[in-house]
């Protein structure tokens, strides 16, 4: 293979490469931590979810999009794009003044994002060996655990001592170093050969996702799902992805190589990515809620509640990296799923008087469990591949994730506001979704009558246990799925570096 002349420093790169991936990773636990207070100021807790889903949306719209643009292009001018995209919305985000104005700069972000995760992990699976990447990537996983730390202590921070906006503009001098480590230190071969871009199948796959995650986003409450809009929507959707997949068969150069999917243990990998998905937004987007409105905990404990899960996620990354090589992807996999069951059974058991440390307990077990998945997933894949059609597997891989949050949003925000409007209406409480806020922060808590703030608690409480039930029911699943993955240690066939 033809190389520029240029070696590439490793560690520099590894480094630039982890502090791109924390840039993205500390943004979500800042976000995530502040949000009660965010939605307290601004208002509108109804389009609490889309938040979110916008910047999901955008995200899971153009992740593969990005993966084969990066096998076309190289990895490093696609990753820059997508970084400084990603750091004009976070500025812009900061200047928000409604909610609505908060959701579309989302949406910038999300378009910027979608390139940030996978297009990073694309280039350490090019410049480490399989056997590397198995055990780099307890180095990797270890940024969502010093994110997981830092995100709730800074977005505490400057919630308690200065205002939410700054929450979006702490990590834009971190993307801009990182932009300029890779310029620097990552030197990529040589492209050999002219490769035609799939704008039909990339246009198809856009429109057709944009319709289907949008239904399902606001399916319920800016319409019905049984109205023409809804069914509108859902066929157009459907319809243009099965147009999708019929002229991807037949492209040269596929947006989405179907072909890789034929292998069962990238099958059931990519769909295990889509139900654990699904879990770590459940628990991502209501677990501060949870302990804020119902628990009566300030926004930091909140923010330490959900860090276990991610402190739990490189623990167990770092030792998955070890037990792939010598046990094999099924049983780590397993072991993962098993967690997830556990850690969903107890949000099941959770109650307000269940205090902060068992949500951290549950949070802790989910994270062992995304750790022990995500980990013997993406080096196996990376592994089966070459070269030339990792930047796609690894999307296709990140996609099937990013799926799983924007329909576990869509789904849970549904199931919540559902439960919550049909508690309110049993109860005779004249309260309205909005009204939520009011339990969020100590300050309009204590506007609330004793007999108001315990049935508007009660039914927040009974509604979020309806959204770990369904928790429990995708990790239930993704340990079914998991199942059928072929048993064996063979991780690999392929081993092409840069």
């Amino acid at each position: 293979m033809s190389q520029n002349k240029k070696t590439t420093n490793r560690p520099l790169v590894l480094i630039s490469v982890m502090l791109a991936m924390f840039v993205s990773a500390v943004e979500a636990t800042i976000v995530t931590t502040a949000m009660p207070v965010i939605a307290s100021d601004l208002g509108g807790f109804s389009r609490y979810s889309w938040i979110f889903s916008s910047y999901l949306l955008m995200s899971t719209v153009t992740v593969l999009i990005y993966g084969k643009l990066a096998d076309i292009y190289g990895r490093k001018p696609v990753l820059f794009f997508g970084l400084t995209v990603f750091l004009i919305g976070s500025v812009l985000c900061g200047f928000a003044t409604s909610m609505e104005m908060l959701i579309f700069f989302r949406l910038i972000q999300g378009l910027g994002a979608g390139a940030v995760m996978p297009i990073a992990t694309t280039i350490i699976g090019d410049v480490y060996s399989t056997e590397e990447r198995a055990k780099i990537q307890g180095y990797l996983a270890s940024v969502w655990g010093v994110s997981a730390v830092l995100g709730p202590v800074i977005g505490g921070t400057i919630v308690q001592f200065l205002s939410w906006e700054y929450i979006f503009w702490v990590n834009v001098p971190l993307g801009i170093i990182a932009i300029l480590g890779l310029a620097r230190f990552l030197h990529e071969p040589e492209r050999e050969k002219k490769v035609s871009i799939d704008y039909k199948g990339a246009t198809l796959l856009t429109v057709s996702l944009s319709a289907i995650l949008f239904w399902l986003v606001e399916g319920g409450q800016s319409f019905s799902r049984l109205s023409v809009i809804s069914v509108s929507l859902i066929s157009v959707g459907i319809g243009l992805f099965i147009l999708f997949i019929f002229v991807e068969r037949s492209a040269n150069d596929p947006m989405m190589p179907f072909s890789i999917w034929k292998n069962p243990v990238i099958l059931y990998a990519n769909l295990v990515s889509f139900t654990t998905g699904v879990i770590i937004i459940g628990i991502s987007a209501y677990l501060p809620t949870f302990v804020t409105g119902v628990m009566e905990q300030p926004a930091i404990i909140a923010g330490f509640a959900l860090t276990a899960m991610s402190i739990g996620w490189p623990i167990a990354s770092s030792f998955a990296g070890h037990l792939l090589v010598r046990f094999g992807t099924f049983s780590v996999s397993f072991a993962g799923t098993i967690s997830l069951v556990l850690g969903a059974s107890l949000f099941v058991l959770m109650n307000a008087s269940s205090g902060p440390l068992w949500a951290a307990t549950a949070s802790f077990f989910i994270g062992v469990g995304m750790g022990l998945t995500s980990t013997s997933f993406i080096v196996t894949i990376q592994g089966a591949v070459p070269r030339e059609k990792r930047g796609s597997a690894t999307a296709a891989n990140m996609f099937m994730r990013n799926f799983g949050n924007t329909f576990g949003v869509a789904l849970f925000g549904a199931i919540l506001n559902a439960s919550l409007m049909n508690g309110f209406s049993e109860k005779g409480l004249n309260f309205s979704l909005d009204d939520v806020n009011l339990l969020l922060t100590a300050e309009k808590r204590e506007s609330l009558g004793q007999e108001q703030l315990l049935a508007l608690q009660n039914t927040l409480d009974i509604s979020l246990q309806w959204v770990y039930l369904g928790v429990a029911f995708f990790a239930v699943l993704s340990l079914l799925l998991v199942l059928r993955i072929p048993r064996g240690k063979e991780l690999y066939n392929v081993d092409d570096r840069t």
